[in-house]
């Protein structure tokens, strides 16, 4: 990361803190550590999401392919560690993989797991902020895509910055189509149990930001001051996860610092949850058409498929 990009993230950082409420934004909660431990979290019996959505997939990918046609590229948006868009790559009979996230490092070790175990694919790692900005190799746009956003984290993006973001990625995969993971509303305590398990494994996943942004910002947050908070705001349809202060506390970076109160809260993620309607009317105002989804038995994730 340049110094001119460093300074930019520490700006933004501070910022959050200096705000109120004051927040951190989703996207530093995947530093190499939260993105392994948020791949712990999808092996949870609480974390729902990722086993159905892999299950419609599984039970659907022959219909999902048949609708899309013929492509040879699979463009993953937050790849992780690649293991979603892996199952994809026979079923679909993908030759080139871009792999785009924001951790360099735990992206070019989960690449070099992949080509280890399917060496016949050419694989391309894009080290990317693509919540702001998508920018995408050329060979990667050349030809029809298949633009693959799974894991319900379209649901980070207020609906305000959701619509956007779908305008982006419709720009980005011209004639080529849209693969993403929807999370749907249901009831409360099942939501709230999915982000906040008994082995606390989120609560490490959430807290792990403080340790990022430390090092980021130059903060000096002590994480055993801070506690995880999850809880489902009907009003807004979202999931929150905040942090807060056990003790009154202060913290410091260069030339500033701020006290928080015993009980106040940093606000650091939602996760927005979609009525079927809701989302099919805006990928159709993004710019997408003939939209399909497919749901589980419980009807509580939807993959949807649009063309560009």
């Amino acid at each position: 990361m340049s110094i001119q990009d460093r300074d930019k993230v520490r700006q933004e950082v501070i910022s959050g803190l200096t705000n109120n409420p004051p927040h951190i934004s989703p996207k530093y909660l995947y530093d190499e550590l939260g993105s392994r431990l948020f791949s712990a979290i999808t092996a949870l019996p609480e974390y729902y999401p990722t086993r159905t959505e892999a299950e419609i997939l599984k039970r659907r990918s022959a219909e999902i392919k048949s609708t899309i046609g013929t492509t040879s590229t699979l463009i993953d948006l937050g790849a992780g560690d690649g293991e979603k868009a892996a199952t994809l790559f026979e079923p679909f009979d993908i030759n080139q993989y871009v792999a785009v996230d924001i951790s360099a490092e735990f992206l070019q070790a989960s690449l070099r797991n992949l080509q280890s175990r399917y060496p016949h694919i050419k694989m391309i790692a894009v080290a990317q902020d693509f919540s702001h900005t998508l920018h995408l190799p050329p060979e990667a746009v050349n030809e029809p895509s298949l633009v693959f956003y799974p894991g319900s984290s379209i649901g980070n993006f207020n609906p305000t910055h959701a619509l956007a973001f779908l305008q982006q990625v419709h720009r980005a995969c011209q004639n080529g189509h849209l693969l993403i993971g929807v999370d749907l509303v249901k009831p409360a305590d099942i939501l709230e149990r999915a982000y906040d398990d008994a082995l606390q494994v989120t609560a490490a996943f959430n807290r792990n930001i403080l340790r990022h942004v430390n090092k980021l910002a130059q903060t000096n947050f002590n994480i055993h001051e801070w506690r995880h908070i999850a809880l489902f705001n009907a009003d807004e349809s979202r999931v929150e996860m905040h942090l807060e202060a056990t003790q009154e506390t202060t913290v410091t970076w260069p030339n500033g610092q701020r006290q928080f109160s015993a009980g106040e809260r940093i606000h650091t993620e939602n996760s927005y949850k979609w009525q079927i309607e809701a989302f099919t009317a805006m990928l159709k105002q993004a710019g997408f058409k003939d939209s399909c989804y497919w749901t589980d038995n419980k009807h509580w994730f939807a993959v949807f498929l649009a063309k560009a």
